[in-house]
């Protein structure tokens, strides 16, 4: 709230009806209020993302299970999808539909690194991770290069490198099963050798990116970046994270999910009591 000389009540009040899904110029319209002011109380309210993120990264797990998916929209000019910066990368905890990270750009490498980056945190601050991807091959691959480690079997020759220990990763494969030609391929896949001391009970039936689909659906009804009643969607890959990020507080700190009846950061433990719209206002970054 540092040089904001509008109430803190109306800020707050702009930003909720903004996460219930209104579009920036309608709210505008609504309120009263220029555009260019409601985007810099998002953008100040968003910046708040890195701090509340360090409350995860203080605490120990003992076990967590990760959901990788992508969502699209368009971005400036309608083009081929393979070519717009409008992917979304979302990484999901199962349990407490805790958003570790949302990022959007191109399709590429450089959008997989950057939200599994996050993941990598929380590989020393908890004894079991897995990790489950509808289809989405880079994201197991980005993981193996952060943190495959070298297994010394002390037989000759250079070690195979493996997950570390109590990681697993599971793919589901796309496409045809019962194709014709060739062996018949399963319908989940461990894309990367993990551990021997890593625990392979996994039933198929828990491996599903389910919970953020379903998350993915939501953004699409309160995010307006995503809704489908406009041309173009957004206007800028930097508007667009703006919006990401505001809705990762608001979804992870403030707003009460539905199916467990708890906010994600108190449902994961990293907070005692949700917070409000106005704590984080005031909060120093």
């Amino acid at each position: 709230m540092q040089d904001i000389k509008s109430p803190i009540s109306k800020v707050a009040s702009v930003l909720k009806i903004r996460s219930e899904g209104m579009g920036l110029r309608a709210t505008g319209r609504v309120l009263g209020i220029h555009k260019n002011t409601i985007s810099k109380w998002e953008r100040l309210f968003g910046d708040q993302k890195e701090t509340l993120m360090l409350y995860s990264f203080c605490h120990e797990f003992v076990s967590l299970v990760f959901e990788g998916d992508e969502l699209y929209t368009v971005v400036n000019n309608r083009i081929d999808a393979s070519a717009s910066e409008g992917w979304t990368a979302v990484i999901m905890e199962r349990s407490s539909r805790f958003i570790v990270d949302q990022r959007c750009g191109t399709k590429d490498a450089t959008l997989f690194e950057s939200v599994m980056s996050t993941v990598y945190e929380y590989l020393s601050r908890t004894g079991d991770l897995f990790f489950f991807s509808d289809g989405e091959r880079r994201y197991d691959n980005t993981l193996f290069a952060f943190c495959a480690q070298a297994l010394h079997n002390g037989k000759p020759g250079r070690p195979p490198k493996t997950l570390p220990r109590g990681v697993k990763v599971r793919v589901k494969n796309k496409g045809d099963q019962n194709h014709k030609s060739g062996p018949k391929r399963k319908k989940y896949q461990a894309p990367h050798k993990e551990h021997p001391e890593t625990n392979q009970e996994l039933n198929e039936s828990e491996i599903h990116a389910n919970h953020v689909e379903a998350n993915n659906a939501a953004m699409r009804r309160r995010n307006s970046t995503f809704r489908r009643r406009t041309n173009t969607y957004a206007k800028t890959t930097s508007g667009l994270q703006r919006t990401l990020d505001m809705y990762w507080v608001i979804h992870n700190f403030i707003r009460t999910y539905w199916t467990t009846g708890q906010v994600p950061a108190v449902a994961m433990g990293i907070l005692c009591a949700p917070l409000a719209i106005e704590d984080i206002l005031m909060m120093q970054k």
